[in-house]
């Protein structure tokens, strides 16, 4: 059965080829402010299945459907994408002192059965201070617009200012490896 990615990230999209999958890519363009939940886990699983309700009726053929929200916990904040590179500063800065823990649900969804399957990976991560040098680098990169917490951890900038991480590099990226696979397996069943 064909796959669709219902998730225009980059990070995903090399993600899940590194996974071996072949797949076709739909942008669930949804509104995601009008969706609001204090608890972080519940606001990605609420926004993983929002994306999967608006892309299933364009999708004419069967198909396995894999969506996916992330956001960053940081000094007990909920940061999303940064409105602007004042708020991506802010966020950069912040992680200084605190840890930055990303939550991301997936919802997979067989598209001939309707089974869907959801779940939430997290992991976390310590930097050294960034330097006001690597924060300007960073903000004048897209990506620090378009990634929750306003960082991702594939470019080499960032990289060497990582500390430790307790979890897994893919779930920080916004797909879970093993948790994907897992979902995917039950909805094929």
């Amino acid at each position: 059965m064909r796959i669709i990615l219902g998730s225009k990230s980059p990070g995903r999209k090399r993600l899940l080829t590194k996974m071996g999958y072949k797949f076709s890519v739909m942008d669930p363009n949804i509104d995601e402010k009008s969706l609001r939940h204090k608890d972080p886990k519940k606001l990605v699983l609420a926004l993983a299945r929002a994306k999967a309700a608006a892309l299933l009726p364009k999708i004419k053929k069967s198909a396995i459907l894999i969506t996916a929200d992330q956001v960053v916990l940081c000094n007990k904040k909920i940061l999303e994408k940064p409105k602007t590179k004042t708020e991506a500063r802010r966020f950069l800065k912040m992680y200084a002192k605190y840890p930055a823990k990303t939550i991301t649900a997936i919802a997979v969804t067989n598209t001939a059965s309707e089974k869907q399957k959801v779940g939430v990976s997290t992991a976390s991560i310590w930097f050294h201070p960034l330097p006001k040098t690597v924060i300007s680098k960073l903000l004048k990169q897209e990506v620090t617009l378009s990634c929750a917490g306003g960082f991702t951890i594939e470019g080499p900038i960032l990289r060497r200012y990582i500390a430790k991480i307790r979890g897994t590099e893919d779930s920080i990226t916004g797909l879970s490896i093993k948790l994907t696979e897992k979902l995917l397996a039950k909805v094929a069943q």
